[in-house]
């Protein structure tokens, strides 16, 4: 059987898992991470990598940071399935539209009903 290839876009401790998942599965080609750009951290603004770039590199996994998703060109175009999970920015149709079979969003909160900025901490909060 040939693999199914993947790009994954997360940034957060919350993409971990589902990274991982992709990445243990013998079947799966995780073919690029998109994640956030490195963010200056903490009192001493320490340039620090997102979790998902830490454990992409760990895997020998090419990364793209993009400042703005949907003004640059991405790199790897050719993949069965996009799976974002917590990436952080909104995904313009033209990026959903590259894989061969579907872009996969995973998400935290119950939507539609809970979004915006905090849809966790919302629905925590109702």
């Amino acid at each position: 059987m040939n693999s199914i290839s993947v790009i994954f876009a997360g940034t957060p401790d919350f993409a971990l898992p589902s990274l991982q998942k992709l990445i243990d599965d013998k079947d799966i080609d995780v073919k690029l991470v998109i994640t956030q750009p490195d963010k200056p951290v903490g009192r001493a603004q320490i340039l620090t990598p997102p979790p998902v770039k830490v454990l992409a590199k760990k895997n020998n996994i090419p990364v793209w940071q993009p400042s703005d998703i949907n003004a640059e060109k991405i790199p790897v175009t050719d993949c069965d399935f996009l799976v974002t999970v917590a990436y952080g920015q909104i995904i313009k149709e033209s990026i959903l539209n590259i894989p061969n079979i579907a872009p996969i969003n995973i998400h935290a909160s119950l939507l539609p009903k809970w979004r915006g900025a905090s849809p966790m901490q919302s629905a925590i909060l109702a």
